[in-house]
């Protein structure tokens, strides 16, 4: 893992959110994006070296809903950049972790994104990302 690519914050409104992190930040959003696969609106902020990743329900059925009707807005998960997320994925799972997907699929910000399960990870969701660049 390279470094920490992002964080995904789940937010109720991206509307009411957006502007509360663009002062927070002292940037404006760079981009908002629609990722019908996993049910989410996202918004992008570049803070430094990082981003911060909005993450609002597109429907109720979707992770981000649930994740907010049981916890309420907040950190969602923690994203790292990867060379090979396919090498990264298998090295992982050869290590005892257990993936949410087993293969890649297309992202927000033209990445490819795989989730490590919460539970062997202490609680903490984590997105490996690799750019289809």
């Amino acid at each position: 893992m390279r470094k920490i690519e992002h964080i995904g914050i789940a937010v109720k409104s991206l509307e009411a959110s957006r502007p509360l992190f663009e002062k927070l930040l002292g940037v404006p959003c760079d981009k908002v994006e629609s990722v019908e696969s996993e049910g989410v609106t996202t918004a992008f902020f570049n803070a430094g070296p990082n981003k911060v990743e909005l993450l609002e329900a597109s429907h109720e059925n979707s992770s981000i809903a649930k994740f907010i009707a049981k916890r309420g807005e907040g950190i969602h998960h923690l994203a790292f950049e990867v060379d090979d997320i396919y090498t990264e994925i298998e090295r992982l799972t050869g290590e005892g972790f257990q993936m949410i997907h087993e293969q890649p699929k297309k992202g927000a910000d033209n990445k490819l994104i795989a989730f490590l399960h919460p539970k062997h990870t202490n609680g903490v969701l984590i997105e490996l990302c690799m750019d289809q660049s």
